[in-house]
C-alpha cells in the first residue's frame, strides 16, 4: 500500500534538488511526480502525466457506474419490450448492462481529460503564482522516514500532507 506525499517547491533548482534526494533515497523514478504551470521547463524532472494531472481516473469511475445503471435499464426495457423474439432476458441485461458501462466510461473519461484534477485543486492557486508541486507515492512504512528527510534537507518545501487513498492506477 503506499501513500502519496505533497510537497510545494517554491523553484525548479529546488525541485530538481528534492528529486536527486528521492532517488537517493531509493524512491523509483516512476513514483515521483511534478506538477507546474504550463510552459514551465520541466527539464530533469519526472512531469505529472494526463492521468495525475487531470480527472481521467475520476471520470472513468464515475461513468461506467452511470453507464452501468443506464445500460440496466435499457436492458429492463428491451425484456419488457422485446424487439424480436427469442432474445434471452438475462443475456439482454448483461450485455446491455455492459455496454453501457464501457460506453460510460469512454465518453466520461473523454469529458474528464480536459478537468484538472478535483484532488489536486487545493494547489490550483500555489501552481498559478510559479510554485512546483510534488506527489511522491511512498509506501506505507517509508511515509515517516521521507518526511523526516524532506523536512530536514529541504526547509524551503511546504508540507502539503499525505493522501490516505490513493488511486491503484495511476
Amino acid at each position: 500500500m503506499r501513500r502519496r506525499l505533497y510537497y510545494v517547491m517554491p523553484d525548479l533548482a529546488s525541485a530538481r534538488r528534492t528529486m536527486d534526494d528521492l532517488l537517493l533515497a531509493r524512491i523509483e523514478f516512476r513514483h515521483i511526480h511534478f506538477l507546474a504551470r504550463r510552459g514551465t521547463p520541466m527539464d530533469g524532472l519526472h512531469e505529472a502525466n494526463v492521468l495525475q494531472a487531470t480527472d481521467i481516473v475520476h471520470g472513468a469511475q464515475l461513468g461506467t457506474a452511470m453507464g452501468a445503471v443506464l445500460g440496466c435499464g435499457v436492458g429492463a426495457l428491451l425484456v419488457w419490450f422485446p424487439p424480436a423474439a427469442g432474445i434471452p432476458q438475462v443475456i439482454a441485461i448483461a450485455v446491455a448492462t455492459a455496454a453501457g458501462a464501457v460506453f460510460g466510461a469512454w465518453t466520461s473519461s473523454m469529458a474528464a481529460a480536459a478537468v484538472p484534477n478535483s484532488r489536486l485543486r487545493r494547489f490550483a492557486s500555489a501552481i498559478a503564482a510559479g510554485k512546483i508541486l510534488l506527489m511522491v507515492d511512498v509506501p506505507q512504512h517509508q511515509v515517516d522516514e521521507i518526511h523526516a528527510l524532506l523536512n530536514r534537507v529541504h526547509p524551503e518545501a511546504v508540507d502539503e500532507g499525505v493522501e490516505p487513498n490513493i488511486p491503484a492506477f495511476p
